[in-house]
């Protein structure tokens, strides 16, 4: 069996370094995610990730999204590899969730 591309072109702690998981939170009102698991770039902000969770989960403009890494937000310009260094969890993934309010007040 041929190994993936992927795999040849990155090392397996660079791989692992990468993986995030990111949840709903519970109670939220945003919609659920389709795809729980992330390869992120370590040159990547916190910021940018959010913008990417919006997309994955076709947020509309007017609400908000919050990332939270152990119920704790997270510096919106903090680099992902930060985050994941100072919060991975012992298997070697960094758990993330998100939640939403409507900022301006507007009802569906």
């Amino acid at each position: 069996m041929a190994k993936s591309s992927f795999k040849l072109e990155h090392p397996l702690e660079r791989r692992q370094a990468e993986a995030v998981i990111v949840e709903r939170a519970e109670k939220s009102d945003v919609p659920d995610i389709d795809k729980k698991k992330y390869l992120v770039p370590a040159d990547l902000t916190v910021g940018q990730f959010v913008y990417v969770v919006r997309k994955r989960i076709k947020l509309s403009p007017e609400k908000a999204i919050f990332i939270f890494v152990k119920n704790i937000l997270p510096p919106t310009a903090g680099m992902m590899s930060a985050i994941y260094e100072e919060n991975k969890d012992e298997d070697g993934f960094l758990y993330m969730t998100y939640s939403g309010e409507n900022t301006f007040g507007m009802l569906m």
